[in-house]
């Protein structure tokens, strides 16, 4: 095997992890998508992701769609308005950090 083909390999097989493997969540990350969420997103979403008032349960969020998180938040999604002008991309991502570790923090 050349060497191309063993970096396209190993390169492909990075990507076939889960998220979980890929981004292990940092604690101070977790907790600042805690504080974001608390601000902007559990008026909806209810407290802690619990008892969400007509928005969808995110402790339900399928963990291997961060992608889809991420755009739905930034750009918004049915009725839920779009965040990516209020929130910076670090805010964004450890809102997903905290979905994802479900809501541990």
């Amino acid at each position: 095997m050349n060497r191309a083909k063993i970096i396209l390999t190993a390169w492909l097989l990075a990507l076939a992890q889960p998220a979980s493997a890929q981004d292990p969540f940092k604690p101070e990350q977790v907790k600042s998508g805690s504080e974001t969420y608390a601000r902007h997103c559990a008026p909806c979403h209810g407290p802690r992701m619990a008892d969400p008032e007509g928005a969808p349960d995110l402790r339900k969020f399928p963990r291997d769609q961060r992608e889809r998180f991420l755009t739905s938040v930034s750009k918004g999604k049915n009725s839920m308005p779009p965040w990516g002008d209020l929130l910076k991309a670090d805010e964004i991502e450890a809102l997903w950090a905290y979905v994802a570790t479900g809501g541990r923090n």
